[in-house]
Formats: C-alpha cells, structure tokens, sequence
C-alpha cells in the first residue's frame, strides 16, 4: 500500500470520525449516576442534579427535550454550574427546557460563556494551549442579568460570589460558590472559612475547577464540590481518555468522581462533561454530553 493510499484512508477515517462526533455523539444525550457518601450517620438519601455547559441556541431541539425530561427525575437539589446559553434568544428555551426543574430548590454560578458569546476561533486550539482569558469577552456580551433573573423565578439561589444555607428532607446544606475562574474573576476570600457547627454538609459550586479554587475549598472543609467547563474533554481518544481540561485540572479528572486533596483534607469533587459545546466547535467525541444524578449517602463510621 502506498503513502498515498494511507493518507487518503486516514482522511477518511478522519473525516468519518468528525461526521460521527457531529451528527451523532453530540446529540446522544446520557444520564449518568453517582452516589457519594459524605452525610452524617441517620440521614436520608439526597438527589442531587447537576447540570452543566448547555451552551444553548435555540435551534437545539434535542437538547432542549433532553433538559425538559430531567425534571421527571424530581430530585432534593439542582445545582447549574454555568455556560447555560449561546444567543440572547435562547435564554426563553432554556427558561421553558428546564421548566418544573426551577421549582426544585437549586442554585448556580456564571461560566464565562453566560457573560458573552462564542467567537471563532481554530476549534481545537485549546488542545494545545487553554482558552484563559482575563476578565469578559466585551465584543459580544450576553444579557446575563436576563439569564440570572431566569434562573431565578423559581427560587434558585445565585451562588456567584455568595453563601446560603438550605434544609433539604432535614438535613442542614451549606453551599457556597464562585464566580467563573477561566475569566479570574473569582474571589474566594469573599465567601471562605470554615462550615458553621450546625451546618451537616458543605458543598461548593464552582464553573471552572481551577485548582486554587479547590484547594481553597477542601481547605476550608467542603466536603463536595462541583463543577463543569471541562466538557469531559469534549474530544477524546478511546482507552486514553481526555486531551485537555482547558484549566489546571489533570485530564484524568476531566469529567465524573474523584477526590481532591489539599492542606491536609479531601473532599469530593464531580466534574460535569456538560450537555453541550461552543457552536464552534459542535461535535464530540468518545465523550457523549451527559447531566448527572449524585446521590448522597451516609458517609461510613469512623
């Protein structure tokens, strides 16, 4: 066989991998389920959804049902961790996509494409070097105010820079969370310190899992943190796993459950491989677009 035979069945098999990731991964939508053991001895179990990177245009039916069929799974909590939308017009199907969702108890954070829109750009540039960039994308901001007042109808609680307490079937959940770190515009000095005593678990909320954010939060003893931005990868080479997480997080936690440790301490953390992508780049690959349901269990004895 010769050079030119190879190369021109490699560009096919390229060009059919793409077609793939395009016109099928991308819409093969997963629910995937964990369970963490982090809540004190005679607790009920607690649902958690975590939702992230739908990175939403109007235009994307299918992930819009795919959303809209969540609230089915009528879970104790929903937690956003950000990159809701992609256009102004697509935060009215986002609202109606996510729907009896809003009337859960819930909270969510900014990423940084909830502050402006996607620009083009080589769509696989940030293999190679991360997107980072030092505050918003002013050329084409979205209404985030709109997008934080949808969020918002139901009762869900902006996390952005902020701490709350909620009672959840009894059980006392302290959350706290940050505004987007790939844009450095978190600050985590405003929400730090320790739990207080009566508070039975602590949860972070973050869009990038940066590591200066994590670590700032295991220090301070929460117990579970989630976050998104990763996209799992997004593209991704069978029985290898992710190329990038697009921050300084290790690829092999790129998406799913791990433990993170810092000063001492661990805690949990679960990276959403989100439901979406830039529209710049819409295709996925050996990395489907999933929402998870954590659900939490009594940590062991001892």
């Amino acid at each position: 066989m010769g050079t030119a035979e190879v190369a021109g069945r490699l560009a096919l098999v390229a060009a059919g991998c793409f077609a793939y990731g395009l016109l099928v991964e991308s819409r093969s939508f997963r629910l995937r389920r964990v369970t963490v053991p982090v809540l004190p001895q005679g607790s009920p179990r607690l649902r958690v959804l975590h939702i992230s990177d739908s990175h939403l245009l109007v235009r994307n039916r299918a992930r819009a049902r795919f959303i809209a069929s969540l609230a089915g799974l009528e879970p104790d909590l929903v937690v956003n961790t950000g990159d809701n939308v992609a256009e102004p017009e697509a935060i009215a199907t986002l609202h109606s996509s996510l729907g009896r969702l809003l009337e859960r108890p819930g909270v969510f954070v900014m990423g940084s494409n909830d502050y402006s829109g996607p620009r083009f750009s080589n769509p696989l540039g940030y293999v190679v070097r991360s997107t980072e960039r030092d505050g918003a994308d002013t050329e084409r901001p979205l209404p985030t105010d709109d997008l934080r007042a949808a969020l918002s109808t139901g009762g869900w609680v902006d996390l952005t820079q902020a701490r709350t307490e909620l009672d959840l079937a009894g059980v006392r959940v302290e959350l706290r969370g940050t505004d987007d770190a790939h844009l450095g515009l978190d600050d985590y000095s405003a929400i730090s310190g320790k739990p207080a005593k009566h508070v039975d678990l602590a949860i972070g909320v973050t869009h990038a899992p940066y590591r200066r954010v994590l670590d700032a939060m295991t220090a301070d003893k929460v117990k579970l943190i989630f976050a998104g931005h990763t996209h799992g990868g997004q593209v991704c080479v069978p029985l290898y796993g992710a190329l990038t997480t697009n921050c300084d997080l290790p690829t092999r936690y790129a998406k799913g459950l791990s433990r993170h440790k810092a000063a001492g301490r661990t805690s949990w953390l679960h990276v959403s491989a989100g439901l979406g992508s830039s529209p710049m780049a819409p295709y996925r690959f050996a990395c489907p677009p999933e929402a998870t349901l954590v659900t939490l269990t009594e940590r062991p004895v001892g």
